[in-house]
Order: structure tokens, then sequence, then C-alpha cells
């Protein structure tokens, strides 16, 4: 999803859910709800696809290689794709949010 403005979307989300890692843009929603595969996110099984920064045809290329180079080590990408279906993005998660940022100013 190579997208230059995003101010959520749901592809991604659906994408996760499914297993299927996206390759995002880190733009509004997109950076918000993809945790792009470092070596430190996928040791802390925090990764759920690739974000890339420019909007660029280059930056693109780039991030679908390293995907690929994910994809390679199976045992990676099977942990990758069961960190994603586990996410949860339902309302519930974002009123605890809500709930703590607002205990917190209170």
């Amino acid at each position: 999803m190579p997208s230059r403005f995003e101010p959520c979307g749901l592809n991604q989300m659906y994408s996760q859910r499914y297993g299927t890692l996206p390759i995002v843009r880190k733009t509004g929603g997109l950076a918000d709800t993809v945790v792009d595969a470092s070596p430190a996110t996928i040791e802390h099984k925090t990764a759920s696809g690739i974000v890339f920064n420019q909007a660029s045809s280059g930056a693109l290329v780039e991030a679908i290689k390293r995907a690929l180079i994910l994809y390679s080590h199976h045992t990676v990408w099977k942990k990758m794709q069961i960190t994603a279906m586990k996410k949860d993005f339902s309302w519930r998660q974002s009123a605890e949010q809500y709930l703590e940022l607002y205990s917190s100013i209170y």
C-alpha cells in the first residue's frame, strides 16, 4: 500500500487479520497499525508487516525486496503472520487506550 496519504484505511488491518503481511508506506493510519519488521521487532514478536518511508518507486522496490528476503526465512515469516493475526483492532482496544490517556491527564 504505497499511499502518499492515508487517514486510516482498513485493508492493512484485514491483511494482518488473515496473515497477509502488508507492505505500507509510513503515513497516517498505515503507520499506526503496521509494525515494521526490524531485527528488534521480530525478536520482540511485534513485527506485523513491512514499512517504508519515502513515497518513491525505489523505496517501494526496496520494501518488496525486504519482504522477499523475510519470506525466504519461513520460520520468521510464520511468526510474523501469527503476530499480525493476533493484533486487536477492536473498539474495545481503542476505548482502553482513550481511558488510559484521559486518566493520565486528569
